[in-house]
Order: C-alpha cells, then sequence, then structure tokens
C-alpha cells in the first residue's frame, strides 16, 4: 500500500520554523491546541520536532522567564527530549506503522530530505479498523 493514502499535506500541517521563538512556537501550539509540532529549517528540511515537554522542561529550568522574555529565545537553542523519526515517501507499510508506534504522528520526507507532509497515527489505526470491520462482515 502506498503511504500517501495517509498523507496529510505540508500546507495542511502547523509547523515552526527553526528560527522562531519560544513565545512564538507556545503561542502556535495554543492556538492549535497541539502538544507536538515538526520543526522544518529554511530549506523546508524536517530537523526535529517540539514538544510540550520541551517547553515546559525549558521554563523550568529558567524561573525567571516571563513572555518579554520568551520573544529572545530561540526554538533551535532548547533541547529536545525526543526525536520524531521521519520516513521516507517511498518507506514501507510495516516501516510507517513501526514509526508510527513510537509517535503520534509520522514526519514524510521526499529523496531530498525535504519535509512534505505527516501521516497521524489516527488514520493509520483507523485505516486497520475498517479493515478488521470488513472482515468480520465477511
Amino acid at each position: 500500500m502506498n503511504i500517501l493514502f495517509f498523507l496529510t499535506p505540508k500546507k495542511d500541517v502547523a509547523f515552526v520554523p527553526e528560527n522562531c521563538t519560544l513565545r512564538q512556537a507556545l503561542e502556535k501550539m495554543e492556538h492549535y491546541r497541539y502538544t507536538a509540532l515538526p520543526i522544518l529549517n529554511e530549506q523546508g528540511m524536517y530537523v526535529g520536532t517540539l514538544t510540550e515537554g520541551d517547553l515546559l522542561r525549558y521554563i523550568k529550568g529558567h524561573a525567571s522567564l516571563n513572555l518579554k522574555s520568551a520573544e529572545d529565545v530561540r526554538i533551535s537553542s532548547l533541547p529536545k527530549r525526543w526525536y520524531y523519526k521521519p520516513v521516507n515517501i517511498g518507506c514501507t507499510m510495516e516501516e510507517l506503522v513501526e514509526a508510527s508506534m513510537q509517535q503520534n504522528f509520522v514526519p514524510v520526507i521526499d529523496d531530498s530530505k525535504v519535509f512534505i507532509g505527516i501521516i497521524r497515527r489516527r488514520h493509520i489505526i483507523e485505516h486497520f479498523y475498517n479493515q478488521l470491520k470488513k472482515l468480520q462482515e465477511n
């Protein structure tokens, strides 16, 4: 099965640029109500994922931080606890499922390592659930 069936394209994905500030990332996460966002560099390549936990650990370690000073902190300087492993557009379904077991979305990159979108774990589970229902009906 082609993994593009599950793809949410980049144009429909909330992400943060590598050079954005802590405040901008906080506001984007709050706006979209996401707990994790892909981080892209200026060339559109996937460089990692920013999670709420990354932000909370940084804020905890910098007790004097306020929203004004959060404008001076770049997310690229924050330590990341978890790396959401991307898959290549040509990966197998098995590779996709394996990656999705460890993370709630899987970043997808092309052969030039440019980010093209994400696959949500929910969509993979829905697919297999529907397949199971069809088998049970027969």
